[in-house]
Formats: structure tokens, sequence, C-alpha cells
């Protein structure tokens, strides 16, 4: 293990897709959506713990989830959990954290990951950084890991290679794509050079301040400014004061798709970013009939390729269904269409207004 790698986990986002299980007070990322007894920011925590010492694992979450965190990753260190005040996207949530670690170590290798994927290959996940980090500690670039396509996904942003001699070779970035309508996920699976983003980024210290300083400087003047209080009991104010002053963009506007030392590592470690509770339904375990239940008196009948979370005690009977969520928490019970979750967003805001 390295004592230069540092590991940054993106936990602020409020996870509205999977809505009702997930809620402004407990996103997903702190739901044990999988049903094996840790949360998604748990697993995605304990899977970093081979690469870096827990000392060098940050957490960057709002600050109204920090009792959540610090009850779900007691090993942390309290001062490695980054609250920000309001959000601003991902770009300043990155630079929050570069700054704050250039601070405690110069010479840090940097991994940056969303706290609420999965990664089915755990192994196989820890053998890429590895690999990674290896590179960007000795090539000034960023990199990130594209994820080898299985199916013209049309939920997935894409990447493009500009070259790729072998399935394991990093690559230089020809282009990042938008989510594309199927006909054109079709053609990018066919052609072979497109990956998935995966939305994991790695870099050296050096390498990401300087492309924020090239690419965003009104951003990094800002983060700047605090370098004399950070690791200081005065970080949090001078956060409080100046985030919300921040412009808000991500990293792939800000950054990735402007600077050109951009690489891909092309990886397949059973990866899904779990944005819906269709992924979820692919990726759970499934009855000859396709369905997955959590639940532990939940009765299905005649009903195939549905997604069932129930309250652990809840009586519940399903007849007839085919490809359904069914989904009670918080109050609130949803039955909806797979085909039509994309209107959950809808369903929520309309609930929530009554």
């Amino acid at each position: 293990m390295n004592n230069n790698n540092y590991i940054v986990i993106m936990a602020g986002g409020v996870g509205s897709r999977f809505w009702p299980m997930s809620t402004e007070e407990k996103p997903k990322q702190f739901l044990d959506v999988l049903g094996i007894g840790k949360t998604l920011l748990q697993q995605t925590v304990a899977r970093f713990k081979t690469v870096a010492p827990a000392e060098n694992i940050l957490i960057v979450t709002s600050s109204k989830y920090k009792e959540l965190v610090i009850a779900q990753c007691p090993e942390l260190l309290e001062s490695n959990i980054l609250l920000e005040p309001c959000m601003r996207n991902t770009a300043p949530c990155i630079a929050y954290a570069a700054y704050k670690i250039k601070g405690l170590n110069p010479d840090a290798n940097m991994v940056v990951a969303p706290s609420d994927h999965l990664i089915t290959n755990e192994v196989e996940f820890v053998r890429v950084i590895e690999k990674g980090l290896e590179f960007t500690a000795n090539n000034a670039t960023l990199l990130t890991l594209g994820i080898q396509p299985h199916r013209p996904e049309t939920g997935y942003g894409y990447i493009q290679a500009a070259s790729i001699t072998n399935k394991e070779s990093v690559c230089k970035v020809a282009a990042f794509k938008e989510k594309p309508n199927l006909e054109t996920a079709k053609t990018y699976l066919s052609s072979g050079d497109f990956f998935w983003n995966s939305g994991i980024f790695l870099w050296s210290l050096k390498s990401i301040v300087k492309a924020f300083e090239n690419d965003l400087p009104e951003v990094a003047a800002l983060f700047a400014k605090g370098e004399a209080v950070y690791n200081s009991e005065d970080e949090q104010a001078f956060i409080d004061e100046m985030f919300p002053t921040c412009t808000s963009i991500s990293i792939d506007y800000g950054v990735m798709e402007k600077a050109n030392n951009i690489y891909v590592q092309p990886a397949d470690f059973g990866w899904s970013d779990l944005g819906t509770w269709g992924s979820l339904w692919e990726k759970r375990e499934r009855c000859e009939q396709g369905n997955t239940v959590v639940g532990e008196k939940v009765h299905v009948f005649e009903a195939s390729n549905c997604i069932v979370n129930m309250p652990k005690d809840k009586k519940v009977v399903i007849q007839g269904l085919q490809d359904f969520i069914v989904v009670e928490d918080n109050d609130v019970l949803l039955i909806c269409k797979k085909e039509e979750e994309q209107r959950i967003k809808e369903f929520r805001a309309s609930v929530m207004n009554q």
C-alpha cells in the first residue's frame, strides 16, 4: 500500500431516482439498496482500504449528512469528512479535496470516485486502480476509467479512445460523448473504441491542480485562498463563506473536455452506476421468473421481471405483475412500470407538493 495514495469519495447527491427509498434526508449512498447489510458508501470505503490507508480516505458530502457519514464510517478521520454548505457540482467538490490534500501531501496521487456505484469484481477493480495510480504517478495526465460496454446502453455517457492497441492499454481520449439514442449506442458498441464513462478519475495532485489553474482559474483561485487554513480549525468557516460563491460546474465540462492530457484506461469489473431501480434489478440476484425481492414476508404469484423492496415485517402479496417496480418506504408505496421509471422524479414532486 502506497502512503501517497489518497481516495476522494463524492457522497453529496440526493438520489432522487431511487425514491421513495432514497430521500433528501437519507439518500441512496447511505442505504443498503442491495439488501446485503452494508450501505453503498460503506461498500465504497471498504473496497478502497487496500489501495490507501484509512487516514488517506476523504469523503466530500453535504453538511447535513455529516452525522450519517460518521455513523457509517467510524474508521475514518472526522477531519477527512469535507462538508459542503451547498451543492456546486463535481468540479468545486474535487477542487476542495485537492487543495486540502495539497496541505497534507504535495506528492499525493489521487482517486476520485462516486459513493453509490456497484462493483461486483472487487479484486479486478483494485488491480485496475493500482495500475492506473502507477500510470498517473509517472505521467502528468488526467486518467479516467472507461468501462467495456456490454450492450447499447443509452443511460451512460461515453468516452471515445483515440487508438486502442489492446484491451489493457491506457489510451489517449479522442472525445467525450453525451448519452446517445439507441441507434448511436449500437454504433458505439460495434466500433470497439467507445467505453462507458464511469465517473472514476485518477491523477496526481500536481496534475489536477495544474488543470484547475489552466481550465477553471476562477475555481483554482477561490480554493487557493484557503491554503493557510486547510486542515485547521478555521477550515470549515472558510468553506462555509467561500463555497457558495463558487460557480456550479461538473469536472467533465470544466476540465476533462478541455485539457489535452486526458487518457482512458479500459476496465471491466462488473460496474454499474445504480442510477435507477431498473439498473438495480439487473444487478440483484433474481428467481427463475426474473423477480428480485427484498422483504421477508413478500409473496409473489404469476409475476415476472419485477423488483420488489418492502419493509422487513410487511406482509405483501403480488399477483400478475410484469416488469414493475414495487417499493414501500418512508410512508410511501410506489408501483411503477420499469419502462416508466424516468417519471419517478415527476411522481416524487407531485407527492411532495401535496
